[in-house]
């Protein structure tokens, strides 16, 4: 079974996707995303600056109503964010308003554009189109049916023909244009947020996924390491205890396969949970999984006391070491559970079939154990055994679009049958 990479937790996900949105926002516009107040500042700055010529002819006309207005409506601005329609609908009422008492001024609805802006940014877009719609419709009317003339061309001798009508519509078309615009750029940069968001879901949800992945990969790896060792271990011991006295060089030599199925236990199990962490705590490096050693497995259970033979048909194995670990585990699993199930096997045949691009997979045994018991002890629901082997094994063989059928040998006891596919090498030997 192939070595998946360890996947950071959701929260640790949505951290590196959101690194990578800053970087790409740059100093100052990561800098006014992390304080919007300065933000805020920057827009009723802008606004003043606009309506600066507007503040100082009100003042200089004694018109001090008009430039109340313009510092009202410059004060309104920095509430945009926090209540984005009821500001606009402020500033509406106000651009008209200063519209009325200082006609053709600078500002001409330079507060509605922020504000526009701000209702873009938090609603859809229909209701931000239609926001904008009527919001800055009563200003283009206004100017649309101006009575006066600007200054500027008060001052020309002689006028164009309708030059007050063409004059009218222009600006309440500019008026209209620089309206949508700015609600445009809103609607852009809300579209931009919730791509942003989306990703930030899917990330980690991905990661979520990968670790739901990772724990159940470490939870087969555990339990066939597990469930191998200690079977085997649990049966050289009893071994042992019958033969010390009789053989105490054959007993030596059992407790000698003891200790290694020990110590190789214990190194699995450092490798499977090492994905986790390692001791200085910094994330464990990723390294393939050992692959397996098919030979010295086989002679560990015939140690152990089973009588196994074994063959293999074909061309060899591929080298790849995820597909080579699968069959080891397969085998393992099975003859595991010959070893903790069987009663009193004469023989048991594990064979290796290559053919091609299929890898076939027989380990049977004429263990004598009734029917019935075997199939509550695989099952799943009985007291013996959990199934979570079988299932095991199946999980591993999916991967190579393979399949594993458990279940009583034609000629009695019982019979793994695995059938894995390889595209590698199309079965070169």
């Amino acid at each position: 079974m192939s070595e998946e990479a360890p996947v950071k937790d959701a929260p640790a996900a949505e951290a590196s996707f959101a690194e990578i949105t800053a970087r790409r926002r740059g100093r100052i516009r990561r800098y006014f995303f992390e304080h919007p107040r300065a933000m805020d500042a920057v827009v009723v700055l802008c606004y003043l600056l606009l309506a600066l010529a507007t503040f100082i002819n009100a003042l200089v006309e004694g018109k001090w109503l008009a430039a109340a207005l313009l510092l009202a409506t410059a004060g309104v601005l920095f509430l945009r964010r926090h209540y984005p329609l009821m500001v606009t609908a402020a500033v509406a009422v106000l651009e008209v308003s200063v519209t009325l008492l200082s006609p053709w001024g600078t500002n001409g609805s330079a507060g509605l554009w922020f504000a526009l802006y701000a209702v873009a940014v938090v609603k859809p877009r229909t209701q931000a189109l239609v926001v904008a719609g009527a919001a800055t419709l009563p200003l283009a009317l206004l100017y649309l049916f101006m009575w006066t003339t600007p200054q500027s061309a008060r001052d020309l001798q002689e006028l164009p023909e309708n030059y007050q009508l063409i004059s009218n519509i222009a600006t309440a078309a500019t008026i209209m244009a620089a309206s949508l615009i700015a609600t445009g750029i809103g609607i852009s940069v809300r579209q931009r947020r919730e791509h942003e968001a989306e990703i930030r879901a899917w990330a980690a949800r991905t990661a979520q996924l990968g670790s739901v992945t990772e724990r159940n990969r470490i939870a087969r790896e555990m339990h066939d390491v597990v469930a191998h060792s200690l079977t085997v271990m649990v049966s050289l011991s009893d071994g042992a205890a019958v033969v010390v006295r009789k053989d105490p060089e054959r007993a030596a030599e059992v407790l000698g396969e003891l200790s290694r199925t020990g110590r190789t236990a214990l190194a699995d199990m450092r490798r499977v949970l090492g994905v986790l962490r390692d001791d200085s705590g910094r994330p464990a490096p990723l390294v393939p999984a050992d692959s397996g050693d098919l030979a010295t497995l086989l002679e560990g259970f015939r140690t152990a006391g089973l009588p196994l033979h074994f063959s293999h048909t074909g061309p060899a194995l591929p080298d790849d070491p995820a597909f080579r670990l699968t069959v080891f585990r397969i085998v393992q699993e099975s003859l595991t559970n010959v070893l903790r199930y069987g009663r009193s096997p004469g023989l048991v045949e594990v064979r290796v079939l290559r053919d091609g691009d299929r890898v076939t997979i027989d380990v049977l045994d004429d263990g004598r154990e009734p029917r019935d018991s075997r199939e509550v002890s695989v099952g799943g629901s009985g007291a013996v055994g959990t199934g979570q082997g079988i299932n095991g094994m199946r999980e591993r063989a999916r991967i190579y679009a393979g399949t594993v059928d458990a279940g009583p040998g034609p000629n009695g006891g019982w019979r793994v049958r695995a059938e894995l596919n390889w595209n590698g090498d199309k079965g070169k030997p």
